[in-house]
């Protein structure tokens, strides 16, 4: 790999579906690795194949599914995971193993409870047994930011040695600061022996809103891979944001010795497909992909942007995928021409019974609206929940009734494990009764913890696409539901909600105790 070359090692599908309730289903995670691979990121971690079966098959899926980019499997240093990552990426075309052990004190003492002589030899190991199924081996010192700079070198050096080509240097609690994480990148490259046999990468968390600069910081200082994930989705505060990373490195060539091989005006699209999918919308003051990041209220700035655009604009929008928003469909479209785009989009049919489904869908839509949107298309599909598990409940129908001075009415069917109920409730407005009339029926004992409601495209006929965020005994899910219509959109996001959280998980957590 060139020394001109960042290397965009894209971690949504892993890191970013530990946000609270952005579990993504395997055909999901399919769709958004397809979408990585249409943007030429150039590794895709897709997932924790030891975490559960589920985990497993989603990870064998993109392996073998994605071509161009690299698939990678996460694995702690343990012989099972290791050994279950590679049976994951059988089939695919180019694979990583990436393999990690705690380095900080705290770690070692409190959480892993081994001697720093033992974390080496651990590490080493994991690393000689990835290399049994892969060249390609990444080794991570967990909680870096906080290890000893000694120790660090120490188990660097010797992981070099067993065959990793690219060590990463976490900032797992978000606590680094952008000078300090720089020199620290800079020392290691310089004190291990064999460092310029491997690339050193950057996984920095946003506890501190610091993760794209600690970032930055790292690849000034000579870090050559940069762990990142679509719109900065992940745990806590999240990750650094790979369209900020990429465009940073574009937009200031001055500043930054190096290039990213991305296809830039991929980069909305592929955003608007992991915030549909996940059900977390992107804020409209966003960098790059906000609604509001290429837009001018203030008088002084339209007269600027439209003499010149340089005066205001130090990115074009059409480099991001801003023109890309087109009208791809409308009423009188066919079948194949649905399911040609749809494949164009990355999405796929396994039956004839689900495109049948999906486009009855479709041309309801199109009857409600005029103009069909690729952002129509993906809702549709994520919506339709094609490959959906444990769909226990499904809405028949939804009457909702509301007028000043009277309260609220929804009255609606159900079916529940195959049988259908009918039940009515009032409400402090529409979407309350829709709500407390599941609930009877249902009687979830879950509690609402976000509701929340953003228009897909633009026009007073655009879809509403709502989240519903619920939480039972700790475990958190989000819904999501659409439909021109905001109380019927509402609905199905409960529903969604509810399906998930009533699904058995037996997901591990990759920070769980090695």
């Amino acid at each position: 790999m060139s020394e001109d070359r960042l290397i965009i090692f894209d971690t949504t599908l892993r890191d970013g579906e530990q946000s609270p309730g952005a579990s993504m289903t395997r055909e999901e995670k399919v769709r958004i690795a397809k979408a990585l691979e249409k943007m030429r990121v150039d590794v895709i971690e897709a997932g924790f194949p030891i975490a559960s079966v589920g985990d497993f098959e989603a990870v064998q899926a993109v392996a073998r599914s994605v071509k161009d980019s690299t698939v990678c499997g996460l694995a702690r240093a343990l012989d099972k995971d290791i050994d279950r990552a590679g049976e994951a990426l059988k089939g695919a075309n180019s694979s990583r193993i990436h393999t990690f052990i705690a380095t900080s004190p705290i770690h070692m003492e409190r959480k892993l409870r081994m001697t720093p002589d033992q974390v080496v030899e651990q590490a080493v190991r994991a690393v000689k047994r990835a290399r049994q199924y892969t060249d390609d081996v990444e080794f991570s010192a967990e909680d870096a930011g906080r290890s000893e700079l000694d120790f660090l070198c120490r188990v660097f050096e010797a992981v070099i040695e067993a065959g990793a080509a690219t060590l990463n240097v976490p900032d797992t609690v978000g606590y680094a600061m952008p000078h300090q994480y720089g020199e620290l990148i800079r020392q290691l490259r310089e004190r291990i022996p064999n460092a310029g046999k491997a690339i050193f990468s950057v996984h920095c968390h946003n506890d501190l809103g610091l993760a794209v600069a600690n970032s930055l910081s790292a690849v000034i200082n000579g870090a050559r891979q940069v762990e990142c994930t679509i719109n900065g989705l992940g745990e806590r505060a999240g990750n650094a944001s790979l369209e900020e990373v990429v465009m940073a490195v574009r937009t200031r060539a001055d500043v930054f010795s190096c290039t990213t091989g991305l296809d830039t005006t991929q980069i909305v699209p592929c955003s608007k497909l992991v915030s549909n999918i996940t059900g977390f919308p992107v804020q409209p003051n966003k960098a790059i992909v906000g609604a509001n990041a290429f837009a001018h209220e203030s008088g002084i700035h339209q007269d600027g942007v439209l003499k010149h655009r340089e005066t205001y604009e130090i990115m074009r929008a059409e480099d991001v995928g801003w023109s890309q928003n087109r009208m791809v469909l409308g009423k009188h479209s066919g079948r194949n021409a649905f399911r040609t785009r749809l494949e164009e989009l990355g999405i796929n049919f396994a039956t004839e019974e689900e495109l049948n489904a999906a486009f009855a869908s479709f041309k309801s839509l199109a009857d409600k609206k005029h103009e069909i949107f690729d952002e129509d298309l993906q809702a549709l599909v994520t919506n339709q929940g094609i490959g959906a598990e444990n769909e226990r409940i499904k809405l028949i129908f939804l009457k909702v009734c509301s007028e000043t001075g009277e309260t609220p009415n929804a009255s609606l069917v159900l079916s529940l494990d195959g049988e259908e109920r009918s039940v009515s409730a009032e409400g402090g407005g529409p979407v309350d009764a829709s709500f407390k009339a599941i609930d009877s029926i249902v009687e979830s004992g879950t509690e609402l913890l976000l509701y929340s409601v953003n228009n897909i495209t633009t026009g007073t006929d655009s879809q509403g696409e709502v989240t519903v965020r619920l939480e039972r005994g700790g475990h958190i899910v989000n819904g999501q539901g659409s439909d021109t219509d905001i109380v019927i959109a509402s609905a199905k996001a409960y529903i969604n909600a509810l399906n998930k959280i009533l699904a058995p998980s037996d997901r591990a957590h990759p920070q769980g105790n090695v």
